[in-house]
């Protein structure tokens, strides 16, 4: 697979100290897809969610800053969203569009609300979406525990329908290729 881009969703301070399940292993794989796009120079897309005056997502708030780890690089793009989807109002579509980008990769949180989203989005409008085991995360709820939840959407609700979901080391293999 000739991966096109790497979108990296929503891996901002306020939500990583809240300690999502899985926590470590997920910014460890993030971490390893950056690099391993980086040294291809596949082009590496951060979304930032921007809860709104007051929330602990609040642009420009220390919450609201991408994960130290998993910082952008200088000419990185990075995309502020207002909804569940990184696609909707953001101009992500056709930023990608420019590339041109088909097949991409998606990771970060939360798994049930802004990855589902935009998984669902990103095939809706015709992208290959890849989105590796253990890179995307969510918090226990009242319903199921985050272990539940990533398991649910990565086998019962992603995979071969919106997406292809493989193990990390398939994609690092792919996009090392």
């Amino acid at each position: 697979m000739n991966y096109d881009a790497l979108i990296v969703i929503d891996m901002q301070t306020a939500l990583i100290e809240e300690h999502p399940y899985n926590e470590a292993a997920v910014i460890e794989n993030i971490k390893n897809l950056l690099g391993a796009c980086r040294a291809k120079k596949i082009p590496v897309i951060h979304v930032q969610h921007d809860g709104g005056a007051g929330d602990a997502l609040e642009h420009g708030g220390k919450g609201w800053e991408i994960w130290s780890a998993l910082a952008p690089m200088p000419g990185e793009k990075i995309f502020e969203k207002q909804y569940n989807s990184a696609f909707r109002n953001t101009g992500l579509h056709d930023y990608l569009k420019t590339l041109p980008a088909k097949n991409i990769i998606l990771c970060g949180m939360q798994t049930e609300y802004c990855i589902d989203a935009s998984c669902k989005v990103a095939f809706e409008y015709g992208y290959n979406v890849t989105v590796p085991r253990a890179a995307a995360t969510t918090f226990d709820s009242a319903f199921a525990s985050g272990k539940a939840l990533s398991e649910y959407y990565e086998d019962r609700i992603w995979n071969n329908r919106y997406a292809r979901v493989i193990p990390m080391e398939q994609t690092i293999s792919e996009i090392n290729d």
